[in-house]
């Protein structure tokens, strides 16, 4: 049976707070060239989790309220995020975010959307968007290459092989159709080698912490990075994806 996937990263929350990349400035500065983004700007970042692409908008002054429907997960967003007063947690999912009606510039989804139903979360963004209003789904994916990179992978395979992959027909359906553009930026992430054990073990598929899977999995991640590392740590490429639009038309 399909894990909940509400409840899915519930047994890795600290892994996902301290292992996952953050998302780089450049999203920012895209949104506010191209969509008006403002330090007045409200934003429903829908799946926040730990708060990481929240921080970018926090960062530019902006009032986000971050829509997490795991307890844990926000739990981690508002200790990491306390001291920002515009920042808003809120019990919600996609389908049902509980926000009042037109009253978010941008709804925004990092690492988030492949978990929602698309559409119903189209139904309810819709809702609660202004007229015009923005919506942004980002991803940060690990770069294809060669040596330590394809070797993760390989670990990866072996050990998480039902990753979510993005559908390029769930994102047309969450738009209102092919009315979307991809823009992509270069990110990166520098690991010890706890860092890079706790950077798969975060991932929704790996196997769960004391199980023999889960030891095995630490074992082989733990020989790469002995085999990589230099200097005592190792970088993870990665490439930003933003699918933007806005899906209520002009």
């Amino acid at each position: 049976m399909e894990l909940d996937p509400t409840k899915r990263f519930s047994a890795r929350v600290d892994d996902y707070k301290r292992h996952r990349p953050p998302y780089p400035a450049q999203i920012g500065e895209l949104l506010a060239r191209d969509c008006g983004l403002t330090a007045a700007s409200r934003i429903a970042d829908v799946g926040c989790g730990t708060g990481l692409l929240a921080e970018v908008f926090l960062r530019r002054g902006c009032e986000v309220y971050g829509v997490e429907p795991n307890a844990g997960m926000r739990q981690a967003a508002e200790g990491t995020l306390a001291g920002e007063a515009r920042f808003h947690s809120v019990d919600g999912r996609a389908e049902a975010t509980t926000l009042p009606d037109a009253g978010m510039d941008f709804v925004t989804a990092g690492q988030a959307f492949h978990w929602f139903d698309p559409p119903r979360a189209r139904t309810e963004f819709l809702r609660i968007l202004k007229p015009g209003g923005w919506l942004a789904l980002v991803w940060n994916e690990r770069a294809p290459g060669g040596g330590f990179q394809a070797d993760y992978e390989e670990v990866v395979r072996r050990y998480s092989p039902e990753t979510r992959r993005i559908e390029p027909d769930a994102i047309d359906c969450v738009f209102g159709g092919r009315v979307w553009r991809l823009a992509q930026f270069p990110n990166r992430q520098e690991h010890d080698r706890a860092g890079l054990q706790g950077r798969l073990s975060s991932s929704s598929y790996a196997p769960l912490p004391a199980t023999a899977e889960h030891a095995a999995m630490l074992e082989a991640v733990g020989e790469l990075f002995d085999r990589y590392q230099q200097g005592g740590s190792v970088t993870l490429l990665y490439e930003t994806s933003v699918y933007l639009g806005q899906p209520g038309g002009l």
